[in-house]
């Protein structure tokens, strides 16, 4: 779910090409985002789940999978041990 969250933002607002996250080996480094692109895609789902994600600059040097994975760790850390459901990063939450 997180997974598709961060393409989805990434393919959407940042313009990553979708074919791009066919390969397992992606890296972080080779999504063509500069530091603004990697800490603003980070503050989106730092919204979204309520708590910021320390050293955003460790992901550069690590998988796309890895960098969902530590994401995931993160998140599940602060939400004991759950994975929310979250409407797709980047989109306009529902009018009330």
């Amino acid at each position: 779910m997180l997974n598709a969250v961060i393409v989805d933002y990434l393919t959407k607002n940042a313009g990553v090409d979708p074919a791009k996250f066919e390969n397992p080996d992606l890296m972080v480094a080779d999504l063509g985002l500069d530091s603004l692109g990697l800490v603003e895609m980070l503050f989106e789902v730092e919204d979204r789940f309520g708590f910021q994600i320390p050293d955003p600059m460790r992901f550069q040097a690590m998988t796309f999978a890895d960098m969902v994975a530590a994401i995931e760790e993160s998140v599940r850390e602060h939400s004991n041990g759950q994975l929310a459901e979250t409407p797709p990063v980047g989109s306009v939450a529902p009018a009330k």
